[in-house]
């Protein structure tokens, strides 16, 4: 399959939203009730919150069959060369074809002088914890979070860049 890794841009929102949207329905069916997840997608991944990530963060999307279908969210590179992975999501039919690895690797391309990436996952977002310890993040810890009054158990997960070989 042929796609293009990318900057997000401004005009790129509305598809990022909707990427977003079909992405958490698909991955939280059954594990977040459905008015929580919309609760949170409204707030996260409103116009202006979108604008603000575009000015602090690291966006990118990737493009397939004239459409984004996948984007990429990562903080700037932080004290001790930390990096936060805040979301890599997929039009669920685009999984499995390498488009998420792509992603990650251009997030950490881009991420000059970054040591460690963070990840935070939700655990019984299997796909999602399965693609992470594929790609050699390692499990920290575990915490409840409080989505909107919905107590998810989070896993937090590390990838060390700096004892990686890289190919």
């Amino acid at each position: 399959m042929d796609f293009q890794i990318r900057n997000m841009k401004p005009e790129d929102i509305k598809d990022v939203q909707h990427v977003a949207k079909m992405s958490w329905n698909d991955t939280y069916e059954g594990i977040i009730p459905a008015h929580i997840q919309e609760n949170f997608l409204n707030s996260a991944y409103s116009d202006e919150m979108m604008m603000r990530r575009l000015d602090v963060s690291s966006l990118y999307v990737a493009e397939a069959e004239a459409q984004i279908v996948s984007f990429a969210n990562f903080s700037t590179v932080k004290e001790e060369g930390k990096v936060e992975l805040g979301a890599i999501y997929l039009l669920p039919e685009f999984q499995g074809k390498g488009v998420g690895t792509a992603l990650l690797n251009e997030g950490i391309k881009n991420a000059q002088n970054a040591s460690k990436v963070f990840i935070n996952v939700e655990k019984e977002n299997e796909t999602g914890v399965t693609f992470y310890k594929a790609k050699n993040f390692k499990t920290l810890s575990e915490f409840e979070d409080d989505l909107e009054g919905h107590i998810t158990i989070m896993v937090r997960m590390v990838k060390d860049l700096v004892n990686e070989k890289r190919d």
